[in-house]
């Protein structure tokens, strides 16, 4: 008997796609991407081995601040113009009662693999009947390694942007 294919695709409304960076050595700023897609095709109900698909728009990009968010859009860093999306193709693994998504990540056409930790919050449903699953991931990437170099150096030593991002996602899927 064959296996069958369960799609789920992000519940935007009730989803987020955030990221963290050093800034001067002693801050953290917040910024988050406001368009992004994802679709979970799963043949289990644990979506152990479930294949993930997921898009985001980076001229989207949203800190808080108007100027830091058009200098993020540029060449220096992203550049949206020229490479309007980020994508992350891959499949998640259980691990003991842990999950891990596996996969490949693509921001400015560099390709590279990565893995975040996953926690499944569990599948309900909503009061309309429509049944939806919940994820929180979490890792990070060195965005060096994608092209986004820009950088300046500070008198008292250090640098005005961290390598190291964090990303996270709180995802609402629903079925």
């Amino acid at each position: 008997m064959e296996a069958t294919k369960t799609t789920w695709k992000v519940d935007s409304a009730h989803s987020e796609l955030l990221f963290k960076v050093k800034h001067m050595v002693i801050s953290t700023v917040t910024g988050k991407l406001n368009h992004f897609q994802a679709t979970v095709h799963s043949e289990t109900a644990d979506f152990n081995g479930a294949e993930v698909e997921m898009e985001a728009e980076l001229a989207s990009i949203d800190t808080n601040n108007a100027d830091r968010d058009a200098h993020l859009r540029s060449a220096d860093f992203f550049d949206a113009e020229n490479h309007p999306k980020m994508r992350l193709v891959g499949r998640l693994v259980k691990t003991n009662n842990n999950y891990q998504l596996e996969g490949q990540l693509t921001l400015r056409d560099v390709t590279k693999p990565v893995t975040f930790e996953v926690l499944f919050n569990g599948v309900g449903q909503d009061p309309w009947g429509n049944t939806k699953a919940g994820f929180e991931v979490s890792g990070s990437i060195n965005r060096v390694e994608y092209g986004l170099t820009w950088n300046a150096a500070l008198e008292t030593g250090g640098v005005l942007v961290s390598e190291q991002v964090r990303v996270s996602a709180n995802l609402q899927l629903s079925k």
